[in-house]
């Protein structure tokens, strides 16, 4: 069997390839295939502030693909992976037809990211104890390739266009699209004929919202990246006509202030920098924000520092404007990615 390093550093090169997410996902998997043996596989893709998923990848090798969707996309199950300080485990509730599985999580500062569940067919053996700890290795030792794969995903234009409507039924039936909605959908949903993910879960959020059922700090609001490369803000909110209900979603381009913390994970600042660099967008200099932070003035001026080195700038304008002003694209280290 390869060992960690390699494996590790070969999903680091598939990362580098170029690929589109799914295509990235499937070279992936190949490559975890040397190493531990699956009947099928889900990779799934959240909005790590909105807790959301937004887009999957399947391999379904003919168990029941709804089903393995639906635990793939239990962000719940990430979150206790995440809460219990080890980033995969076996077991848990199984999908029929299922007699194991393996599940992973990316989990960063702001939140869970994606993660990936391995499945093994009933009647076969058992997941090792060696094969959860080889996929804890690599999900919590690799956050090179996620750092690769959002910086090629943020060098791309942050987006134009109009905003879209849709009004959904209970079920998520189309009962009204306008041309710009149409557009979105078609281009977020990649190969299949459903609607997007990321919109129904928005959708779905959105009716929880109304009927009292979600957290006090869950929102109807979710990014996504369509295959042109664009960045998508979804939002959903509930429309009451009388006895009837019905879902509103409008999809608008993201504009990069709703795409910092993205590129903040994408450059790798930790939590106490991120918050750093939202005092100085707030106009605060070292001593406020020190006072803030509980921190001495040195200890900002160390942060700032490695901000500045981070995103390759060299004055509070240009942190700024490289996070949060509304520029065609991310600057620097990112944008020479396309060659600007």
């Amino acid at each position: 069997m390869p060992s960690t390093e390699a494996i590790r550093d070969e999903l680091i090169r598939v990362a580098e390839r170029g690929l589109d997410r799914h295509e990235t996902a499937r070279a992936s998997v190949r490559v975890l295939r040397r190493a531990v043996a699956f009947d099928a596989v889900a990779a799934v893709w959240f909005d790590p502030a909105a807790a959301l998923p937004v887009d999957t990848w399947i391999d379904d090798a003919g168990l029941s693909r709804a089903e393995i969707e639906r635990d793939a996309c239990d962000i719940e199950r990430f979150k206790q992976l995440a809460a219990s300080g080890r980033p995969a485990a076996s077991g848990g509730a199984l999908p029929a037809g299922v007699g194991d599985e393996l599940r992973a999580a990316y989990v960063g500062d702001s939140g869970t990211w994606g993660g990936i569940v391995l499945y093994r067919r009933a009647g076969a053996p058992a997941f090792a104890v060696r094969d959860v700890d080889l996929l804890a290795s690599l999900t919590g030792g690799c956050p090179e390739a996620q750092r690769v794969t959002l910086e090629r995903d943020l060098s791309t234009d942050a987006g134009d266009g109009d905003r879209g409507l849709l009004l959904l039924d209970d079920e998520d039936g189309i009962e009204l699209a306008d041309a710009d909605a149409t557009a979105w959908v078609d281009e977020l949903r990649g190969h299949t004929a459903r609607l997007p993910l990321v919109v129904t879960s928005v959708a779905q959020r959105a009716r929880e919202t109304a009927l009292g059922n979600a957290s006090g700090d869950a929102v109807a609001t979710a990014r996504a990246r369509t295959a042109s490369g664009r960045w998508a803000v979804v939002r959903g909110s509930v429309i009451r006509n009388g006895t009837r209900t019905r879902t509103a979603v409008t999809l608008e381009p993201a504009r990069l202030p709703e795409l910092a913390e993205l590129i903040a994970d994408a450059y790798g600042l930790t939590a106490r920098e991120r918050r750093v660099t939202e005092l100085v967008a707030q106009g605060l200099r070292n001593a406020a924000i020190a006072a803030q932070l509980y921190l001495s003035v040195y200890t900002v001026q160390d942060h700032l520092k490695a901000i500045f080195e981070k995103l390759e700038v060299s004055s509070r304008s240009q942190l700024v404007a490289r996070l949060f002003l509304d520029t065609p694209r991310v600057g620097g280290r990112l944008s020479a990615l396309t060659g600007d």
